[in-house]
């Protein structure tokens, strides 16, 4: 079962589900089955289209050649992988989903970062590949047969309670994937807290800071958004969160705003008000919870 109040948090599916073992004399049904949750795992539970698939890796994997561990490495070395994460990410991007795909964890610091970095500068993409799958962290974790999973939720033997929370902001509940549906998109999302090692708040999926109503994520323009300190008529104050303000003359028309949301502390007794200024600016309610 999951533990605390793991399904608040986007991790019940991850706590409830078994890990994933190749077992000698498996049935093709079975083997299959390894496949598609390498698939999901080491490609960020994107979609993956038969055109797509690594064919031959799969061929030996079924008639035994390659253990899950050789199977997921090359995976990872495929074009699929080089392309969605490599080649188009950012390296800070690449380097914190390369942890989390393979180790299944958010990045420790600022020195494994900086490792990482160095052995890409100095050896390439396919080394810095093979520093993860064939580390002693990977190979005590997983073994040969067993398909990387999700890890870092938990406290973990010799990391910090830093990483803890870096992960449920890499990881946004068993639906979401990294190569669509994540609000960071290409960009970091770690990056600075990484390096200073600082604590992120843990916000749920779909809870915002207060466990009510519905939310993209916590946003640090909050406290500059403050349009007053007072209680309303009913003693609370409200946190309206905006998206979708619109980009006149633009083929996309996202936010004009640097973040994909805006978050204002609103009295009860401006709601209304409030309301009609956010749609008149074309912006759209993601969620209204009270605060106080």
């Amino acid at each position: 079962m999951a533990f605390g109040p793991a399904s608040q948090l986007g991790v019940a599916l991850f706590e409830d589900t078994p890990p994933v073992e190749m077992v000698p004399g498996c049935s093709e049904e079975e083997a299959e089955a390894v496949i598609r949750a390498v698939y999901r795992q080491i490609l960020g539970n994107a979609y993956v289209m038969e055109s797509e698939r690594a064919l031959v890796p799969e061929s030996k994997f079924k008639r035994g050649e390659l253990s899950v561990r050789e199977f997921v490495r090359a995976v990872a070395k495929s074009e699929l992988y080089r392309s969605r994460f490599f080649e188009t990410c950012p390296r800070y991007r690449y380097t914190e989903l390369n942890f989390k795909h393979f180790l299944g964890r958010a990045p420790d610091g600022l020195e494994e970062m900086r490792a990482h970095s160095t052995i890409l500068d100095n050896e390439g993409f396919e080394a810095d590949i093979d520093s993860y799958i064939d580390s002693d962290e990977y190979q005590n974790a997983y073994g040969e047969n067993i398909v990387p999973y999700y890890r870092g939720y938990k406290t973990q033997p010799g990391q910090n309670m830093v990483g803890f929370t870096h992960m449920f902001a890499l990881l946004r509940g068993a639906s979401s994937s990294d190569l669509k549906g994540s609000i960071a998109g290409k960009t970091p999302v770690l990056n600075k807290y990484v390096i200073q090692e600082t604590p992120l708040p843990v916000i749920p999926p779909s809870g915002g800071s207060t466990g009510n109503g519905w939310s993209f994520q916590e946003s640090p323009l909050a406290s500059r958004t403050r349009l007053g300190a007072g209680a309303g008529e009913d003693g609370k104050v409200y946190r309206v969160e905006v998206t979708g303000y619109s980009s006149p003359g633009r083929v996309n028309k996202v936010s004009k705003f640097r973040r994909s949301n805006k978050v204002y502390f609103v009295p009860y007794n401006q709601l209304s008000q409030e309301y009609q200024r956010i749609h008149q600016q074309g912006g759209v309610i993601a969620s209204i919870t009270p605060v106080g």
